[in-house]
């Protein structure tokens, strides 16, 4: 016997009920408007105000990132990428990883994630997030299977 359409609706929820989502800010992608995307400026600054906060030289990390990556990094790159006056240099993007690790940050990452209304979370947050996304799906799956039961017994 074949089922045809299952159509399945969610309850209206209450004026006092709280939904879960309600509670977190969830950053929703949007649609820049022309130029908003240049941000190497941005990025610059960004960079710099991470180097400038961490423990280590510039020195260190230029090392720490020529370790990661498997070739040269210096010190002068790195003054060139952050320096306003610089413009014509661009911080490479495959270098990321490699200099967040050195800092110990996603800063960047995170920054890149928002920019384009994303969010980056990271270990137990991302791990509660997953077990709140597998919750979801086995709530859903519950509905269904009730909503097909439902359905064979009128039949």
């Amino acid at each position: 016997m074949a089922i045809a359409a299952l159509k399945i609706t969610m309850k209206r929820r209450d004026g006092l009920t709280t939904d879960l989502f309600d509670l977190v800010a969830v950053p929703v992608a949007r649609d820049p408007i022309a130029g908003a995307l240049d941000v190497g400026a941005q990025l610059r600054g960004l960079l710099s105000q991470q180097l400038k906060t961490s423990v280590l030289s510039r020195h260190q990390v230029a090392a720490r990132m020529s370790e990661l990556l498997g070739h040269d990094v210096t010190k002068h790159q790195l003054d060139s990428w952050t320096a306003e006056s610089r413009d014509g240099w661009r911080f490479p993007l495959e270098y990321l990883p490699a200099l967040e690790v050195a800092l110990e940050t996603h800063a960047v990452t995170a920054w890149l994630a928002d920019l384009r209304g994303a969010r980056l979370m990271i270990g137990r947050e991302a791990l509660e997030a997953q077990l709140g996304k597998l919750e979801h799906f086995k709530t859903e799956i519950r509905r269904q299977e009730m909503a097909i039961k439902k359905l064979l017994e009128e039949k």
